[in-house]
């Protein structure tokens, strides 16, 4: 009687069965780690590009603020080279002003000084410091020398008052009168004339007076 051991095949086709799914498992997680390690290594070359990226537009960034600040510091230096050039123009402008101003300023102080002269006075010395002005002369009486001081006054363009700084008489002789001499001396006002109030009602003359009586 011939008998056959199935149970033995059984066993032997069960095991191979389950080798062969342990095989397939372990190709599986083979393949599973790899597409694991190809992503991670996908990710990181990209994390890699794209910080690249990020440093390049970086650079190009502060690149194009370094051009900026350079264009705006030459165009501040041309804003300073021209606030400069404005300050020595408007400079030259007050000065060339002000030596119109000093060159007709003494024809109008001499101009008003003669005008204001009273007769029987004579000027001996005129002394000019800035716009101030000191006047050495000799007069006869001391109503010339009040109405001269009067009649620089009225001219508004003399700060009041005329100041007497000193006035003495001389002894003449037979043949010439007692003279007095006198030294006065007023500040020249040309712009402010107009802030000058006018002289009061009865001031002695305008123009040439004061005569000898």
């Amino acid at each position: 009687m011939i008998r056959i051991n199935l149970l033995a095949s059984e066993r032997r086709a069960a095991k191979a069965a389950r080798g062969g799914a342990g095989f397939v498992a372990g190709q599986k997680m083979t393949v599973l780690g790899s597409l694991l390690v190809v992503l991670t290594l996908v990710g990181l070359a990209w994390r890699y590009w794209a910080l690249g990226q990020q440093a390049q537009d970086m650079e190009e960034q502060i690149a194009a603020a370094q051009r900026e600040e350079q264009r705006l510091s030459e165009i501040l230096k041309q804003v300073q080279d021209f606030d400069r050039r404005r300050t020595q123009l408007e400079q030259r402008v007050q000065l060339i002003d002000e030596l119109r101003k000093g060159q007709t300023a003494p024809v109008h102080m001499i101009d008003q000084v003669s005008r204001s002269l009273p007769d029987m006075t004579w000027l001996t010395n005129i002394t000019q410091a800035g716009y101030t002005l000191t006047i050495e002369g000799e007069c006869l009486t001391l109503t010339s020398l009040s109405d001269f001081i009067g009649n620089l006054e009225s001219t508004r363009y003399f700060i009041r008052p005329v100041e007497i700084i000193s006035s003495q008489v001389v002894d003449g002789n037979a043949k010439t009168p007692e003279i007095i001499e006198f030294t006065i001396r007023g500040t020249f006002q040309m712009a402010g004339i107009d802030s000058v109030a006018p002289p009061p009602p009865g001031t002695k003359g305008k123009g040439r007076g004061g005569k000898r009586g």
